[in-house]
C-alpha cells in the first residue's frame, strides 16, 4: 500500500480527472433513469472531490517546490485545470439536488479558472526556458478547453435555479463558452504541429489525447444549454451563432472516436505497450462519458432522435470504461508493484 505521505507528494495535477469521469457517468446515468446508481457514483465523486481538495492544499504546503515545478512542466502543468472542470462536473450533477453547493462549486470554480488560466500558459509555455516549447504540446492542454466550458455549463445550468442574477449569468456562460471554442482551435493547432513536425512514439500517444474528444462534446452541452437559457440581450446576440455550432462540434466529436480509438491499437497491439492502470485512463473514460451526455442531451434540445439514441447506447461504453479503470485502479493500490503512475 502507498502511504498517505508518499501519496500527497505524488499527487499528479492531473488528479481531478476521476472526479470528472465519475461525476459525468453519474450525469449520464441520471439522464436513463437510473436514480441508485447515479447516486452511488455522485457519492463517489463528492467524496473524492472533498479528498483530492484537501489533498492538493497539503501538497502545495507541504511539497510546494513539487508542486511549482508541475505548474512550469509544459506536460503537466495543464492537467490543473481538472480542479475547474472536476468541480464543474459536479455542479451541474447537484443542480437539483443542492442548487446553493452548485452557485458555490461556481463561483470556486470561476475564480480558480481565471487565476490558472493567466498562471498555467505563462508558467508553462511563455516564460520557459526550453524552446521549442511545442514539442511538449499533448492531450492535457485540452483541458483547459474542457474547465472553460465546464463553467459556461454550470453557469447556464444554474440559471433556472436562481431568482436574480439572470443576466451576469448568461455573461459568464456566454464568456465561458466563447474562450473555450478559441481555445480549442489553438490547442488542435498547437498539437497537430506538435504530431506532424517532430518525432512520435507510441509513448507520446498517451491516454490525454482523448480529451481532445471530450472537449469538443462539453462544448456541445454548453452551447445547448446557453441556447435555453431564458432570454438576455447576451444570449439573444449569441444563440444563432451557437445553435449552429453545436451540432458541427458533435458531428466532430463523433469522427474523432474511430481515430482515437485506432490510436490506441496502435500503441497497444502493434507496439505491444503493457496496458497497465496509470491516472492518465480517467482522460479517456470522461470523454467517452460526456460524448454520450452530449448525444442524449442534443437529441432532446433539438429532437434528433437518432443522436439521442447513440449518446443513451454509448453511455454503456462510458460504464464498462469507468468500471475497468476503477477495478485497475483499486488493484493498483493493493499491488503497487504493477503499477505504473501517470502525469
Amino acid at each position: 500500500m502507498v502511504s498517505v505521505r508518499a501519496a500527497i507528494a505524488g499527487l499528479p495535477p492531473g488528479a481531478f480527472a476521476f472526479v470528472m469521469a465519475t461525476g459525468i457517468v453519474s450525469i449520464g446515468m441520471d439522464q436513463q433513469g437510473l436514480s441508485i446508481l447515479s447516486t452511488v457514483l455522485l457519492v463517489i465523486a463528492a467524496t473524492a472531490w472533498v479528498a483530492l481538495t484537501v489533498a492538493l492544499a497539503a501538497r502545495l504546503v507541504l511539497h510546494r517546490d513539487r508542486a511549482l515545478a508541475d505548474l512550469h512542466d509544459p506536460r503537466l502543468a495543464f492537467g490543473y485545470f481538472t480542479v475547474v472542470a472536476g468541480s464543474g462536473v459536479l455542479a451541474v450533477r447537484l443542480l437539483d439536488v443542492q442548487s446553493s453547493v452548485s452557485a458555490l462549486l461556481l463561483g470556486l470554480a470561476t475564480v480558480v479558472w481565471l487565476v490558472l488560466g493567466y498562471a498555467v500558459p505563462w508558467a508553462a509555455v511563455l516564460s520557459s526556458a526550453q524552446r521549442p516549447v511545442l514539442t511538449e504540446a499533448n492531450g492535457t492542454w485540452f483541458i483547459w478547453v474542457v474547465a472553460s466550458q465546464s463553467v459556461a455549463t454550470t453557469a447556464a445550468g444554474l440559471e433556472p435555479h436562481v431568482t436574480r442574477g439572470e443576466e451576469a449569468l448568461a455573461i459568464l456562460a456566454v464568456i465561458a463558452w466563447s474562450v473555450g471554442v478559441v481555445l480549442y482551435a489553438a490547442c488542435a493547432v498547437f498539437v497537430a504541429l506538435r504530431l506532424v513536425q517532430y518525432p512520435l512514439t507510441p509513448e507520446d500517444l498517451n491516454p490525454p489525447y482523448w480529451v481532445s474528444m471530450g472537449a469538443v462534446a462539453i462544448t456541445v452541452v454548453a452551447g445547448a444549454k446557453i441556447v435555453e437559457m431564458t432570454s438576455t440581450p447576451m444570449v439573444d446576440a449569441t444563440s444563432g451563432l451557437i445553435a449552429g455550432l453545436v451540432v458541427l462540434c458533435w458531428a466532430w466529436a463523433s469522427w474523432l472516436i474511430p481515430v482515437l480509438f485506432a490510436v490506441g491499437v496502435w500503441r497497444h497491439v502493434v507496439h505491444r505497450i503493457p496496458l497497465r492502470y496509470e491516472s492518465t485512463w480517467w482522460s479517456i473514460v470522461f470523454p467517452l462519458g460526456m460524448y454520450a451526455v452530449a448525444g442524449m442531451y442534443l437529441g432532446r434540445a433539438d429532437s434528433l432522435p437518432i443522436v439521442e439514441s447513440i449518446g443513451a447506447a454509448w453511455l454503456w461504453v462510458a460504464v464498462a470504461a469507468w468500471t475497468f479503470a476503477a477495478v485497475s485502479m483499486a488493484l493498483g493500490w493493493v499491488r503497487p508493484d504493477r503499477r505504473s503512475v501517470g502525469a
